[in-house]
């Protein structure tokens, strides 16, 4: 064979050689990627170092369309603790908020307007202005909007809202007050502003928690510190309940057991099918249980899923979850450890003994509970 063509041969098969080497050499690149990306992703879903940020409390969120005053925030909390604004003067927002029972009531099933039930449990005010979304389903997005919701509900305080104005309108303090504060006379609207101003100074400060991650060495509890490193790593805790008000305004389907004492009551499967027809769910008349969020978005992933809540002052806002079906936190921290309710898809077992258990409630219990909101009941007029 000519010289030639050996020679061209030979580049040939270099040629043939180097694109294999290529391509062996891309297919090692991707497997490379492609395991990176295993690895990173199992960290971050199963590592502490995925779990959201936690910081303490430094400063109030205030809507520039409702900045704060002192006058305001009186007259929201005269107006707070003002019967009038329930349709039989029985009740107020604090009948369900109560202030020495960290703004709770401490029922299962909130209290309810004379004759019907409720069917969720009333959740603390404490740190609520930190909400994005409020109420269990998160139906509205401000406190000025979440106010006027009770007022008018059927089996809460049962009032009509145009009503309501004149009732205000005609007591000459509040009238004094609303021109003082708003330069305008008493409607709805500024009925909610001055609510959600007093609503925006419920506020848990000075916890040990907040202490600790500001430095101090010496703040928790040799059993608390270790609850700390539980709910940081193990107990998965962070992953939901992080930013200042240990919780991330999300919505999740834990299938929460149904609360057994209600499941039996038609006052309450009334109340419920009564939301459910208002949000026009079409098969409302044959509704069992709690849709949750379900009912706000239509999405089939938000069957029976709730806000996250604060773990703030805790140990007063009991029982727990959006049912009340928890009284103690013992049973919440089972609840979770066992990975949640059944078929649920969110949570898995944790695996944590009785002394890990019992270190994550002294955690709960002791660090994360704020100085006492010391109120001066107001004068209503």
């Amino acid at each position: 064979m000519p010289r030639n063509e050996l020679q061209r041969g030979d580049e040939s098969g270099v040629r043939r050689r180097r694109a294999v080497f290529c391509v062996m050499s891309s297919f090692r690149i991707l497997i490379a990627v492609f395991v990176c990306t295993l690895i990173l992703m199992y960290t971050f879903f199963s590592s502490p170092a995925a779990a959201g940020h936690l910081e303490p409390f430094s400063s109030v969120p205030v809507p520039k369309s409702n900045p704060q005053t002192p006058e305001k925030i009186e007259l929201g909390k005269k107006l707070f603790f003002d019967r009038r604004l329930s349709g039989d003067g029985t009740m107020s927002c604090a009948s369900c908020h109560i202030p020495e029972q960290a703004y709770t009531d401490g029922q299962d099933i909130s209290l309810n307007y004379p004759t019907t039930k409720n069917w969720r449990n009333s959740p603390t005010l404490i740190n609520v202005v930190f909400y994005k979304n409020l109420f269990h389903d998160g139906r509205v997005k401000t406190l000025e909007d979440q106010a006027l919701f009770p007022m008018m509900s059927a089996f809460e305080m049962n009032q009509n809202l145009d009503f309501v104005e004149e009732e205000i309108r005609v007591v000459p303090e509040y009238a004094e007050a609303f021109h003082k504060v708003f330069g305008g006379e008493p409607n709805r609207e500024r009925i909610a502003m001055a609510i959600a101003a007093f609503e925006r100074t419920l506020i848990s400060v000075n916890a040990p928690y907040d202490r600790f991650l500001k430095g101090g060495k010496k703040v928790l509890s040799e059993d608390a510190a270790k609850g700390y490193e539980i709910f940081r790593g193990k107990g998965k805790c962070t992953l939901c309940h992080h930013g200042v008000n240990l919780s991330d305004d999300k919505f999740y389907a834990l299938n929460v057991p149904e609360n057994p004492v209600l499941l039996n009551d038609p006052r309450v499967t009334a109340t419920m099918r009564f939301v459910a027809k208002v949000y026009h769910y079409k098969d409302y008349r044959n509704l069992k249980e709690d849709p949750g969020r379900y009912l706000i978005t239509r999405d089939k992933r938000d069957w029976k899923a709730f806000r996250t809540p604060t773990l703030r002052e805790i140990a007063k806002t009991s029982p727990y979850m959006h049912n009340g079906v928890f009284p103690t936190l013992d049973e919440v921290i089972e609840f979770f450890n066992s990975g949640g309710g059944k078929g649920n898809r969110h949570l898995k077992p944790l695996g944590l003994n009785d002394d890990e258990k019992k270190q994550l409630k002294t955690f709960l219990v002791e660090a994360l509970a704020g100085e006492d909101l010391a109120i001066t009941y107001p004068e209503v007029p």
